[in-house]
């Protein structure tokens, strides 16, 4: 075991990059530490500093960054000081990934598409611990097990692109523990993850820094995360530290009113609300009433009863579509997969359906192969009284505009190559002929401007923007077309809570003016609680229950949705 003490120091810590407005200021002279031993949370909105904290101390900051003032300094191993901002590029190697190791936010633009994910694992040993390939073998097999990938043995000759979002994270955090390092930097390494995934991560993290004594920077949105794993906290606001703490004290008795909205923000679990408040009712000097959001019980069962007596917008019969999981020497399947089997259910037009379940269960599957983005094996999807199974991809054409999707990976949905106004407008081409290129762009602004954005960023490219603000690009693009029926496959997951709340009260509003019928994907129960006005459970391609979302989640029937709502974050520190 290692002594205890500090571990890191950053001090006094200014950086800016030079825009055609002059030089903006991305980290305002902040300074923190932290201990052997310590999990230290960061929290705050998209663009706040808090990747660009964790990339200065490793030094991987773009380019263009102006190193205004600071020092980073980290005690290793041996426990000498080691002023990291100082070292030359050979010395920043024996550091990055074998003393201090990061978990990136976004596991596909982490991995290289074209290795296996278990040669990616086996290189990080073989540079840094000298196995041999044999060895490195066995060692990334049992990293794979101990963070609950399945069939380890596939999955390490598996391709990125063959693994979902929460199996690509589990990919990521297996790298960044392999070396045993002193300190890991956290950047949402849990974003994509179920919820039971997500309790198991948190507690193989937690279990290594009390097994090696190492510290733990955790960077993230969720609050329910940070009060399960975090020591300490600090609350980040354009660049600056507003508000620093012991986690009960910091998220039980806020000071500053970022940090009270901040907790505000969070969708509740045992109550109902009608719209979630935002950062902007908590301005300096304001305490909103909670009430005034509360969805009286009588307005709500009124709701439920005039869905319930509208007409079906979808109906799914019976769907299966499964995948080849082994191929004979000819290449022919000898055995599948079935990622869908027999899902039966329909959706009103207006209703909200959220479908939960871990990672692999099933439920993006399920949803591109109601998009027909995926062909299924059998079964009948029947949209607005026309059967999509029978018609071929021409066919589908016409019924695109009305059917969208929001993927859960925005960097790898949206061109790196063009603007992000362009992605946006493009769709307005072909379902708004009409529409002049003024007209486009005018739309395509009011767009960027309804979820969060603004005029701009018209002209930014996708590597511009932070993980949040791709994801609600992807939803103005989805939004663009006018559709019906909207599929957001973890379209809040990598969204901080601030703007998460704006996103689901957009899509509340739009539900509510426009009439649009969704199917929630989310692996976060509060959000799919918050949204959906029935939940269906789905484990191994089936609906294992489903029911009204308050009903379900206060008397679930199954022991797999029992164990799913108890792997939900404690709440109880914020009341």
């Amino acid at each position: 075991m290692k002594s205890k003490g500090e571990l890191l120091e950053v001090k006094d810590l200014a950086v800016s990059f030079p825009t055609v407005d002059g030089e903006f200021d991305a980290l305002k002279g902040i300074s923190f530490s932290l201990d052997r031993g310590e999990v230290l949370g960061i929290v705050g909105e998209s663009g706040s500093g808090k990747s660009m904290t964790a990339l200065s101390i490793l030094q991987l900051l773009p380019g263009s960054a102006l190193w205004k003032s600071g020092e980073i300094v980290f005690q290793d191993d041996q426990d000498s000081s080691i002023t990291l901002n100082e070292l030359d590029a050979k010395g920043l190697q024996k550091i990055r990934g074998n003393r201090i190791s990061m978990i990136f936010q976004d596991p596909m633009s982490s991995l290289n598409p074209v290795y296996t994910c278990g040669n990616q694992v086996a290189e990080v040993l073989q540079l840094h611990k000298n196995l041999s390939k044999k060895e490195a073998r066995t060692a990334v097999l049992a990293l794979f097990e101990q963070v609950q990938l399945p069939d380890v043995e596939r999955i390490f000759t598996a391709y990125p692109h063959q693994l979902s979002g929460g199996q690509k994270q589990r990919i990521m955090i297996a790298m960044a523990i392999a070396t045993t390092p002193d300190l890991i930097i956290a950047d949402e390494p849990t974003t994509s993850l179920d919820v039971t995934v997500q309790g198991q991560i948190l507690a193989l993290l937690l279990a290594l820094k009390d097994e090696l004594d190492i510290g733990i920077l955790f960077i993230s949105h969720d609050l329910g995360v940070i009060s399960e794993i975090a020591d300490r906290v600090l609350v980040m606001r354009q660049g600056e530290i507003v508000e620093r703490g012991d986690k009960r004290s910091l998220l039980q008795k806020p000071s500053h009113p970022y940090t009270k909205g901040l907790l505000a923000c969070r969708p509740p679990l045992n109550k109902r609300l009608r719209r979630l408040p935002t950062i902007a009712d908590f301005q300096e000097g304001s305490q909103p009433e909670a009430q005034q959001w509360i969805y009286k019980e009588e307005d709500y069962r009124k709701h439920l009863e005039e869905i319930a007596q509208s007409p079906a917008i979808l109906e799914i019969e019976q769907l299966e579509t499964w995948f080849p999981s082994k191929r004979n020497f000819w290449g022919k399947p000898t055995a599948y997969v079935k990622a869908v089997d027999g899902v039966s259910f329909q959706l009103k037009k207006g209703e909200s359906i959220g479908l939960v379940g871990e990672s692999g269960c099933g439920k993006t599957t399920l949803g591109r192969t109601i998009l027909k983005l995926i062909e299924p094996q059998a079964g009948r999807i029947v949209f607005a009284g026309s059967e999509l199974t029978k018609l071929d991809d021409q066919g589908m054409q016409a019924y695109r505009k009305n059917m969208q999707i929001v993927f859960q990976d925005p960097y790898a949905s949206l061109n790196p190559r063009k603007m992000i106004g362009y992605a946006i407008s493009e769709p307005m081409r072909k379902y708004f002929p009409a529409l002049s290129p003024q007209e486009r762009k005018d739309k395509t602004i009011a767009l960027l401007e309804q979820v969060g954005l603004s005029a701009e960023h018209f002209f930014r490219y996708p590597h511009e923007f932070s993980g949040g603000q791709r994801q609600r690009i992807a939803i103005a693009r989805a939004l663009a077309v006018e559709p019906s029926f909207l599929i957001c496959d973890e379209s809040v997951s990598s969204l901080d809570v601030s703007v998460q709340a704006q996103i689901l009260n957009l899509l509340t509003e739009l539900r509510e003016e426009k009439g649009l019928s969704y199917i929630f994907i989310s692996h976060d129960l509060s959000v799919v609680k918050f949204m959906a006005d029935r939940i269906l459970v789905m484990y191994e391609g089936k609906i294992v229950e489903e029911g009204l979302a308050d009903d379900l989640y206060n008397n679930p029937k199954t022991a797999y949705t029992k164990k799913l709502i108890e792997a939900i974050p404690d709440s109880s520190i914020f009341n």
